[in-house]
Order: structure tokens, then C-alpha cells, then sequence
């Protein structure tokens, strides 16, 4: 009789070990498949949690809807639903994200991952935020360890970003509309290579949670050693709906792509790229070349007329110098006709009735930069601004009663509307970013503007940095940031708002192999 209970208690341990040790290789098994979800390649169930979790990807919309379970991402072993890819290197992930639903536990967590291996006990860095509204960048050292976190001063954050710098990571989040705040975890041990993507845990076995991730964005930055106006990355030129908020990648390319005109017939895109004029045609996406006959050094300072049939552009192909000076030809495309006879001349705008057009300038050897109009036909220059540093980006409201423009004049980039004859010089922003490049919507209510961090020189705007576009009423008031970008020079120099009203385009920059 006790040897028959002696060998039911080996029997029961036995199998308590046999249970443990499948419990173990479960937790330290790779749970793949291989499956195209977006820009995404592999889809995971981290952990083996008790309900499967699904992922899919709506190429008109642009939204990733994921259904997570699993207990928890802590301690020392994960459960959740993972879609990702594997990358090397230095990144920037950015999105939009949302929980659908009121959810089963306040715990329940979404976002971003960079991890070594798919198993449960993987090493890792987070960016994540709680259904209560937490934000934290949580983290595995090494392998099996206890996840570790440090937790952010922004509550529900709907706009979130991680990025790598060597072995620094960097978790940026905000509320739309305002400017990311930013945590970081330097001297991390990840290795170089990880699976990074999206995920969702519902912090209880029996629940499946949904989140939706939009505006996603994977963004390999230029390398460390790259030259500017050397050295180029590639473009994606891209299209925001004001009202959904929703960006949208229409076209791509390994070269520089800059500064994104709108037609004022809706139908196209005129941009620059190698020197050259390219016109986009928005129905099908396919570039044309415009000939710009002997203009074969173009920058990005380029426009249309508001009737549309008059292209006026920037080129340096004649200066002896190599410096800018400015020139008209047909919108589609003929021999340049000289606008100004001295350089430096960067144009920016045509008046409605297209008796002038109004340009940064460099006149009598001058060190400061200053805004001037000039007449087409008589090409009879007036000087409109007069103030140190730098004044740019000029632009008529469709309207023709006020001209748009930013300049240093205060010490940061800020944006000014003046009169048409120079009159009345007004600030309309007053913030510590350096704000560039001002495009009044065709109805005259609006404003755009790229902005640049304080950290940025007032009078520089460097191509490649993490920048946003930001609105405000073209009177003025508090900006409130439209889209979050890696990009700067050439995103959006000269006017890009669609003929309605509604969209406006502009340029992202990442390697593009």
C-alpha cells in the first residue's frame, strides 16, 4: 500500500515536470508566420496566450486593425499579439493609435516594439501606452530578466514614436495636435538586429482587446556621416486629408523629390528632383518631365500662377556664380524667360492677377536676405522688407491683400503677414520653434507651416530632422501640429494646398534601397 502511494506521488511529479518543462520550451519557442500585413512580414502570438490573436491591413485607409490577447508584457515573460518586421540599424517608427472600445482592464496596453526573438522571455524595448492612459518606455535587458520601465509625464497619447539611435532608444509620444514630449533609455544591450512592429495585449487571458494603428510610418534616417546637398536619402511624397487627419504615400523614390506644387486644376503635382521640373499626375501616379529648355539646374523654389499656365522657377545654370535667379515659362513646360537679372533669387509667389511675383533676395552684396516683388513686365524690382537676418517665404493670399512670410528678425523663425506694398508688417506666431515656409489655404481662413525644433539654428532649415507641419487661422492664434515628420528642406518650401481647401502635400525623406 505505501509503495503504491510512493510510486502515485513519483508519478504525479513527473508529470508537474514534464508540464513545466513544455511550459518552458513553449515560452522559449518562436511563434511565426510568415505573412505580408501592410509594410509588416511576420505575425506572432508572443507567448502562446490562451486566445489567438488576428491582424490586418486596409490599403485604402491606411489602418492596421490588431485583436491582442495575453496576460501581461512584465516581469519575465511576455503574452501578446505582435506584427513585425525584422530590421537592422537605427529606425523611426511613428503612428496613430486608438483602443476600439471601453476594454475589460484599465492594463490593457498598445504600441511599438523593438525585440530580439519571439518568444516570451525576449529581450526588448517598448513604447507603450495603458488603457488608463499611461505611457511608458518598458524594457527586458536580456533575456528572462524582469521587464524594468520609465514612465512618461504625457497621459493618453494618441501619436507615438520609437526610435533608435545606436544603442539609444527613444519613446516620444503626444496628444494629437501638440508637440511630442520624450523619454529615453540610453546604453541599451539589443542587439542590432530586432523584430520591430505593432502590438496589443489585453492584460487578461480570457479577453481579446482591438487597436487601430493609422499614419504608421517606418523611417530609416540618413547615416550619421552624410554630407548635406551632398548626399541625398530617398522621398515619399505624401498627401494629408485635413479632416480624417490621414496621411497618404502616392508616390516614392530613392532621389530627392522636393517641394510639391498643387495645380490649380487639382489633377497634378509639380515637384523638383536632380535639377529638374517633374509634373505627377495624380490619377495614375505617373511622372512627366516639364521641359525647362536650357534650366537645368533647378532648386525647390518653384511655383505655379493661380490660373495655372505660368511656371515660374528658381535655376542656376546661368549665374556665373552658380547662384539662384528666377524665370517664367508655360506650366507645361517651354523656354525660360530671365525675371531677374541678380542673384542671389529664390522665388516664392505670384500675385493673383500675375503682375508680380515676390522673391527672397540678395541685393548689393548685402550679408542679410530680404523679401522683394517685381514687376513681370518691367521687371522693376521694390524692396518690401528691410529688417536683419533672414526674411523668406513669401506668398500672396489668394485674395491679394496680404502677403505671408517668415523671418529671424526676433531671434527665432517666426511667421509675419505684411501688405502688399511692405505696409503693416505683423507677427502672427510667438513659440520657441523656428517656423518656415507659410501657405494660406485658397479661402484665406488657414495657415501651414513647417516647424523646426529650438534646437535648430533660426536661419537654417537642415534637410532630415524630425520636424511637424503645423495650422493656425491666417490671423494668427495658437498652431496646433497636422503631421509629425522626418524631413525639413524640401518638404514643403512653396505653396502645396490642394485647389479645395481640404488637403495639402508635402515630402517625407527615408532610405529607399
Amino acid at each position: 500500500m505505501n509503495h503504491f502511494h510512493t510510486s502515485r506521488i513519483h508519478s504525479f511529479f513527473s508529470i508537474l515536470i514534464i508540464i513545466s518543462s513544455l511550459f518552458v520550451m513553449l515560452n522559449s519557442c518562436e511563434n511565426k508566420k510568415e505573412v505580408r500585413i501592410g509594410q509588416f512580414q511576420i505575425q506572432s502570438d508572443i507567448g502562446y496566450p490562451k486566445m489567438k490573436g488576428s491582424a490586418a491591413f486596409d490599403s485604402i485607409s491606411g489602418e492596421y486593425r490588431i485583436q491582442g490577447a495575453g496576460e501581461n508584457i512584465w516581469f519575465d515573460k511576455d503574452q501578446f499579439q505582435f506584427i513585425s518586421k525584422r530590421i537592422s540599424g537605427d529606425f523611426i517608427l511613428t503612428a496613430r493609435v486608438k483602443f476600439t472600445g471601453e476594454g475589460e482592464n484599465e492594463h490593457r496596453k498598445i504600441g511599438m516594439m523593438a525585440r530580439e526573438e519571439l518568444f516570451g522571455g525576449a529581450a526588448h524595448v517598448s513604447a507603450v501606452v495603458h488603457g488608463d492612459g499611461l505611457a511608458a518606455l518598458q524594457y527586458r535587458p536580456e533575456r528572462n530578466s524582469d521587464t524594468q520601465e520609465i514612465r512618461a509625464n504625457v497621459s493618453v497619447p494618441n501619436m507615438i514614436r520609437l526610435e533608435r539611435q545606436g544603442q539609444r532608444f527613444i519613446f516620444s509620444m503626444a496628444v494629437e495636435g501638440e508637440a511630442m514630449q520624450s523619454v529615453e533609455l540610453d546604453g541599451s544591450q539589443l542587439s542590432p538586429e530586432v523584430y520591430l512592429g505593432l502590438f496589443v495585449c489585453s492584460h487578461d487571458e480570457d479577453v481579446l482587446e482591438e487597436a487601430i494603428f493609422d499614419n504608421v510610418r517606418l523611417t530609416i534616417p540618413a547615416p550619421d556621416d552624410f554630407v548635406p546637398y551632398q548626399d541625398y536619402i530617398g522621398s515619399q511624397i505624401e498627401i494629408l486629408d485635413f479632416e480624417s487627419g490621414k496621411l497618404n504615400i502616392i508616390f516614392s523614390s530613392s532621389k530627392s523629390l522636393q517641394a510639391p506644387n498643387w495645380s490649380p486644376d487639382g489633377k497634378s503635382l509639380y515637384y523638383n528632383s536632380d535639377g529638374k521640373i517633374f509634373k505627377l499626375n495624380l490619377a495614375d501616379n505617373s511622372s512627366t518631365e516639364i521641359n525647362t529648355g536650357f534650366a537645368q539646374n533647378n532648386n525647390n523654389d518653384h511655383v505655379l500662377s493661380l490660373d495655372g499656365l505660368l511656371l515660374g522657377i528658381s535655376d542656376h545654370t546661368e549665374d556665373p556664380n552658380h547662384a539662384s535667379l528666377i524665370y517664367t515659362l508655360p506650366a507645361e513646360g517651354g523656354t525660360p524667360e530671365r525675371l531677374t537679372n541678380e542673384s542671389p533669387s529664390y522665388l516664392h509667389g505670384f500675385s493673383p492677377d500675375k503682375q508680380f511675383a515676390v522673391f527672397t533676395g540678395g541685393r548689393n552684396n548685402a550679408e542679410q536676405l530680404d523679401l522683394y516683388k517685381i514687376d513681370l513686365e518691367t521687371k522693376e524690382e521694390i524692396q518690401l522688407t528691410d529688417s536683419e537676418g533672414l526674411d523668406d517665404g513669401s506668398e500672396y493670399s489668394a485674395d491679394g491683400e496680404f502677403i505671408y512670410f517668415c523671418s529671424t528678425r526676433t531671434g527665432t523663425m517666426q511667421v509675419y503677414r505684411m501688405k502688399p506694398d511692405g505696409t503693416e508688417q505683423t507677427q502672427l506666431t510667438f513659440d520657441d520653434f523656428n517656423d518656415w515656409f507659410p501657405h494660406v489655404s485658397p479661402d484665406g481662413s488657414q495657415l501651414v507651416f513647417i516647424s523646426y525644433p529650438k534646437e535648430i539654428a533660426a536661419d537654417d532649415h537642415p534637410f532630415y530632422k524630425r520636424v511637424t507641419i503645423r495650422t493656425m487661422a491666417s490671423t494668427g492664434g495658437d498652431p496646433k501640429v497636422i503631421a509629425y515628420l522626418y524631413g525639413g528642406q524640401g518638404s514643403m518650401n512653396v505653396f502645396n494646398w490642394s485647389p479645395d481647401g481640404k488637403k495639402i502635400a508635402f515630402v517625407s525623406n527615408t532610405v529607399i534601397e
